[in-house]
């Protein structure tokens, strides 16, 4: 049951991860910005967190 639990709860955190990265690259009011954010959301990915 932990298991399940634990997984629930990565998938929600990811989902709002994912959804803070699109608020922020909506409100980017420069290219520089937005490809700066992309490498941090890209980086966390790569790392695994």
């Amino acid at each position: 049951m932990s298991t399940v639990t634990s997984t629930w709860r990565q998938r929600r955190q990811a989902a709002r991860t994912r959804r803070a990265i699109d608020r922020a690259l909506s409100r980017t009011s420069s290219p520089g910005m937005r490809n700066e954010l992309l490498a941090l959301a890209n980086a966390d990915r790569i790392v695994g967190r």
